[in-house]
């Protein structure tokens, strides 16, 4: 399997895990995807944990802050797209109607970050690397390979994200504007828009990651014995692909993509 050194500008480069509980977290997904941690220590009983897979970085996961928590933010994945200027970016996210909540920082020496919050409500963060590119492992099973956005709001994320990534979000071939929206950064199709009837009333805007596997409904199986919350059990979409979607013990959705 090829190592991902470097990941084009405009792309998703990092997935992350916000927890309540990162020891049952690094149980959790070492038991569906088989990945195996390295925990970097960050202050006294602090640490962030790196999931491997094959050696290289899949993923990664920390505690949430209790600041975080006692907004009543649950456990989530984090979704990061890679930036040549973090400052640059965050300022035009601003302008274009985004929020900042915690301005624009550095991660030691791995890069310089920022959490954006777009028109819509849904959080993503933006990553300028500098000793950190990002995952090392992506497409491949038990990997990181897409991400989906829900939004109540569509037209407005699809104007934000297109003015500050330069995306092109459109229809699938002969589809129109209310289906699946395909998410372009350049050539390469990165994530897509969830069309309106798959929404479920009262579920915030949110970013959706998407995991490959070799067998969907293995997986959901594994995941569920293992305390996890089927919301969507394994289903086809277009015949060439089957997909389900999960909450973990703690609460954090992800999906499951099998090609």
């Amino acid at each position: 399997m090829p190592q991902i050194d470097k990941h084009a500008p405009g792309t998703f480069c990092w997935v992350e895990l916000a927890t309540t509980d990162q020891d049952a977290a690094k149980h959790f997904y070492g038991s569906v995807f088989g990945w195996s941690f390295v925990d970097y220590p960050m202050g006294p009983g602090d640490f962030y944990t790196m999931f491997k897979l094959d050696g290289r970085d899949a993923a990664a996961g920390y505690t949430m802050r209790e600041a975080e928590r006692s907004q009543g933010v649950p456990p989530h994945w984090n979704l990061y797209v890679a930036v040549e200027n973090a400052d640059a970016t965050a300022a035009r996210a601003v302008e274009l109607g985004g929020k900042l909540p915690a301005g624009v920082f550095d991660v030691y020496t791995n890069g310089r970050m920022a959490a954006i919050i777009d028109p819509t409500g849904a959080a993503f963060c933006l990553w300028q690397p500098k000793q950190t590119q990002g995952i090392g492992v992506m497409g491949e099973n038990n990997s990181y390979c897409w991400a989906d956005l829900t939004t109540n709001d569509r037209l407005r994320a699809k104007q934000f994200y297109e003015g500050l990534f330069g995306w092109k979000i459109i229809p699938g071939k002969d589809k129109d504007e209310s289906t699946y929206l395909h998410i372009m950064s350049g050539e390469q199709g990165i994530a897509g828009i969830q069309p309106d009837m798959m929404r479920k009333p009262g579920v915030p805007a949110h970013w959706l990651p998407y995991f490959q596997v070799a067998d969907a409904d293995a997986s959901t199986a594994n995941a569920s014995g293992g305390g996890a919350t089927v919301i969507v059990p394994p289903m086809n979409v277009d015949k060439s692909l089957r997909i389900a979607v999960l909450a973990d013990p703690q609460g954090a959705v992800f999906a499951l993509f099998q090609p």
